[in-house]
């Protein structure tokens, strides 16, 4: 099995965001702030994956699969939308980035 790359990460946390972003979306007075955190975030990230996608993820891959793991027990939108300014930080963060 060939060791996880930046984008193999990135892939999975973006997936992971858009999800936790819908469940933010069930907060109807939030669905604007929602719909625009998730976009900006989610360009940062992608920006990442153009800028450094190839390279191996090394130890942001176990770092970004346990916040994927927690982001994934999270089952009320109010927490949610908490979760959708930490998330793609702690994102960053692993994969070796200036927030």
């Amino acid at each position: 099995m060939m060791a996880p790359t930046i984008h193999d990460v990135l892939t999975a946390a973006l997936d992971g965001y858009e999800r936790l972003g819908l469940l933010g979306e069930e907060i109807e007075d939030e669905w604007s702030y929602v719909t625009d955190l998730v976009a900006a975030w989610s360009e940062r990230l992608e920006t990442l994956d153009g800028a450094r996608g190839p390279e191996l993820a090394g130890p942001a891959a176990p770092a970004i699969r346990r916040a994927l793991d927690e982001i994934a027990l999270i089952t009320d939108p109010h927490r949610a939308i908490d979760w959708l300014s930490t998330f793609p930080q702690v994102v960053l963060l692993a994969a070796g980035e200036r927030l």
